[in-house]
């Protein structure tokens, strides 16, 4: 190929409508996303786009927050693991939100995984779920948001309508977190799956989310796991269960609830209507407890 023109590849892909395209773990920096992102302003037809983990970098998520902007069509981009921290995704906000020129309104999924956004790069993502209505999907785990950040997304989870299913795995948000997203969750109601896990939220940061659980009514999917919140934060959520209707996954692994939490989680499923799924693996549940899940297996319907 020739320097300077335009890859051959990059043709055959705008001549003949494939819907996707992965092209993750390829390591082509930010001059790979520039020739991308120029290729995202005129294409139509892609709808699924993976750029993971190929240090595309601050540079690159510029390139594509440009190219986002005009694009009506691609509805999936996953950028974990590039390596483009919280200038990276202050670029990315900037092509959700309303400007003066254009909303991007295609856009359904955004995996920003593993890019150490920090609370900075939080702060900038909550400015655009505020006033974003297309995405239904935002991936952040891994970022190091701390309680910070989670404060900054709760509070436009208050007012974001559209936003569906939000990962937020290892990210250290603590009780504090917790507390800030129990306080969205008492008044969002697009919100149906939250991915919690890692983030050492402990039995006040699940006493806090057992709270919210009781007026919440659009959450479908919780999952706490390695979390310690022990018998004491299993006892809060099973108190939350005897009245929500809308929960149908828990996921509480490796949370040391032990027996009495557990006993505490099967008197809540004799009541409880909702629930499908509730995961308990390694918890050391002694079997005393395996009576009581049965007990409360004999009448949950």
């Amino acid at each position: 190929m020739r320097c300077g023109s335009t890859p051959r590849w990059r043709r055959s892909w705008i001549s003949m409508g494939i819907i996707k395209l992965d092209l993750g773990g390829n390591n082509f920096g930010p001059e790979g996303a520039a020739h991308l992102a120029d290729a995202l302003r005129v294409n139509t037809s892609l709808k699924e786009l993976n750029l993971r983990s190929n240090n595309i970098g601050t540079e690159g998520a510029a390139h594509l927050s440009n190219a986002l902007r005009v694009n009506t069509s691609l509805e999936k981009l996953d950028l974990g693991g590039n390596n483009f921290g919280p200038e990276g995704a202050a670029h990315l906000a900037d092509a959700l939100r309303v400007n003066t020129l254009r909303v991007n309104t295609s856009l359904k999924i955004l995996n920003l995984s593993s890019n150490n956004i920090g609370t900075e790069g939080a702060a900038h993502l909550a400015d655009a779920l505020r006033v974003n209505t297309s995405l239904k999907k935002l991936d952040l785990y891994e970022n190091n948001i701390g309680p910070e950040g989670a404060a900054h997304l709760a509070d436009a989870l208050r007012v974001n309508t559209s936003l569906e299913e939000l990962d937020l795995y290892s990210n250290n948000i603590g009780p504090e977190g917790a507390a800030h997203f129990a306080d969205a969750l008492r008044v969002n109601t697009s919100l149906e799956v939250l991915y919690l896990q890692e983030n050492d939220l402990g039995p006040e940061g699940a006493a806090h989310l057992a709270d919210a659980l009781r007026v919440n009514t659009s959450l479908e999917v919780l999952e706490l796991e390695s979390n310690n919140i022990g018998t004491e934060g299993a006892a809060h959520l099973s108190n939350a269960l005897r009245v929500n209707t809308s929960l149908e996954k828990l996921v509480l692994g490796w949370n040391n609830i032990g027996t009495e939490g557990a006993a505490h989680l099967a008197d809540a499923l004799r009541v409880n209507t909702s629930l499908k799924e509730l995961v308990l693996r390694n918890n050391n549940i002694w079997p005393p407890c395996a009576a009581h899940l049965a007990d409360a297996l004999r009448v949950n319907t």
